[in-house]
């Protein structure tokens, strides 16, 4: 029903200003024009210059990611954390990365390669494409001559040295070196470097030392002989298992010659050792201190630092120190530290929940693939996710995850380009099946590049191998 002052306002209107409404006549239009009346909006992007990682999925832009770039303005610490369960892409992902960092000239990775298939490392593919010979530390293969890393290396320093044999006795029996231990290691220390000068000491001689004190050892603290055997009797006992037990062969002799320091890219094979015993964390522990005496050096290369199964490293309180020590490289040598975890819960639960939680705040930079609700909601709140990211991860399907640089929180498609999928794809052994397996997957690699054309910012630009943009070169910000 009309109401009747509105009826007689309006035709008052109309009188006094003529009739003002007016009609809208139809606007038929196609969606590509459409699109400029209602304007998307995006989150800002991190810049263009470094390494594309892919497309942000509600935009469609490119995603460009370099921490060498980024540090100083928008990253405060250039140091990365990897989550995801299996099968989501985070090992893609970390291959690609790797190999279009390699495209620059001033870079250079480590990769601690835990995982196995075929006998060798998954990295071993990528290796050989670069003509780099992977540094397969093997217990059964050190016997017969295989690789050896000496933890006393003229290239470690003193002080080196002895912080790692303390590091090592510590992962072993897990628990901190007492003050009596300590001092019966470090004259056994000091006396084989000040005698032997003919070779380089070995873990053989601490043990002797350790085994047989000299007296001057025990004068100088004025002790009795005896009382410095009976210190070093357990550290002697657990350096014993590199030199004659389950990790012999691999630190009981000279490191072995011919190792280049100066590849672009170093791959430690660790799949030949149980990833759930106690030799992955002493393992770790050498090769962190090892790389940090006679890898970091300050000639301005940008140094990469990649670990599978991160959560070895930093669910031991003693390897996570070590660690800790090597991520405040990253300033002033310009170190970028990644670590790949499975659970986030493998670590904040863990042993060493307050180391954990140190290196966590390092790490700047932090992709998360799928995970479970409740995982994401715990991963959520250790790091400081906004709810709507923790609310899709768990929908996330494979390839595509939350990147938060810095609090610039972003939901990227990682994407692979054809001269890197043969790298990359590491599940073979789940997934071959004859000839027509190949096929298949030929055929839907051909309709997921068909599909990132149409849908691709770049769709007008050769997405090619090389993956970069900006020059070919970059410094520090």
């Amino acid at each position: 029903m009309l109401d009747p002052l509105a009826t007689v306002t309006d035709a008052f209107t109309s009188f006094l200003f003529g009739k003002v409404e007016t009609t809208r006549l139809p606007v038929r239009t196609s969606t590509g024009q459409a699109q400029a009346v209602y304007l998307p909006t995006a989150a800002p992007g991190l810049g263009d210059s470094g390494v594309i990682i892919g497309r942000e999925v509600y935009s469609g832009k490119g995603y460009i990611y370099d921490p060498f770039q980024l540090y100083g303005q928008q990253l405060p610490a250039p140091h990365w954390l990897v989550l995801g369960e299996s099968g989501n892409g985070k090992s893609a992902l970390e291959k690609t990365y790797v190999l279009r960092q390699l495209r620059f000239r001033d870079r250079q990775v480590v990769v601690l390669d835990a995982q196995g298939e075929d006998g060798v490392g998954e990295w071993n593919l990528i290796a050989q494409q670069l003509g780099i010979t992977p540094i397969r530390l093997d217990p059964v293969a050190a016997a017969d001559g295989g690789i050896r890393l000496n933890p006393l290396d003229p290239a470690i320093t003193t002080t080196g040295q002895l912080a790692l044999l303390r590091t090592i006795i510590e992962v072993a029996t897990g628990r901190g070196l007492d003050e009596r231990a300590g001092f019966a290691l470090k004259v056994a220390h000091a006396y084989v470097n000040e005698t032997i000068n003919d070779r380089q000491p070995v873990l053989t001689d601490i043990v002797e030392q350790l085994r047989h004190p000299e007296a001057e050892s025990a004068e100088s603290m004025n002790v009795d002989i005896d009382d410095v055997r009976a210190w070093g009797l357990d550290v002697a006992l657990v350096l014993d298992r590199l030199v004659d037990g389950d990790l012999r062969g691999m630190f009981d002799g000279p490191t072995t010659a011919g190792i280049d320091l100066d590849a672009p890219l170093i791959v430690f094979d660790l799949s030949h050792i149980d990833r759930n015993s106690i030799a992955m964390p002493i393992l770790m522990a050498i090769v962190g201190v090892w790389l940090e005496h006679t890898w970091i050096r300050p000639d301005r290369k940008k140094r990469i630092f990649l670990v599978e199964e991160a959560w070895h490293i930093i669910n031991s309180p003693f390897v996570a120190q070590l660690f800790q020590r090597l991520l405040k490289f990253g300033r002033r040598l310009g170190l970028s530290f990644v670590a790949v975890v499975h659970h986030l819960s493998d670590v904040v639960d863990g042993a060493a929940a307050k180391e954990a939680a140190a290196i966590l705040k390092m790490a700047s930079t932090r992709t998360i693939y799928a995970q479970k609700a409740d995982e994401a909601r715990a991963t959520g709140r250790v790091l400081g996710l906004p709810r709507w990211a923790v609310e899709i991860i768990p929908t996330l399907t494979p390839g595509i995850a939350v990147w938060d640089v810095n609090g610039n929180v972003q939901v990227v498609k990682h994407l692979i380009t054809d001269a890197e999928r043969p790298l990359v794809y590491t599940d073979r052994a789940m997934t071959e099946d004859g000839d027509r397996t190949h096929e298949l997957a030929a055929e839907a690699a051909a309709a997921e590049r068909a599909a990132a054309a149409r849908e691709s910012p770049f769709a007008d630009e050769p997405y090619g191998t090389a993956a970069t943009y900006g020059s070919s070169e970059s410094t520090v910000a």
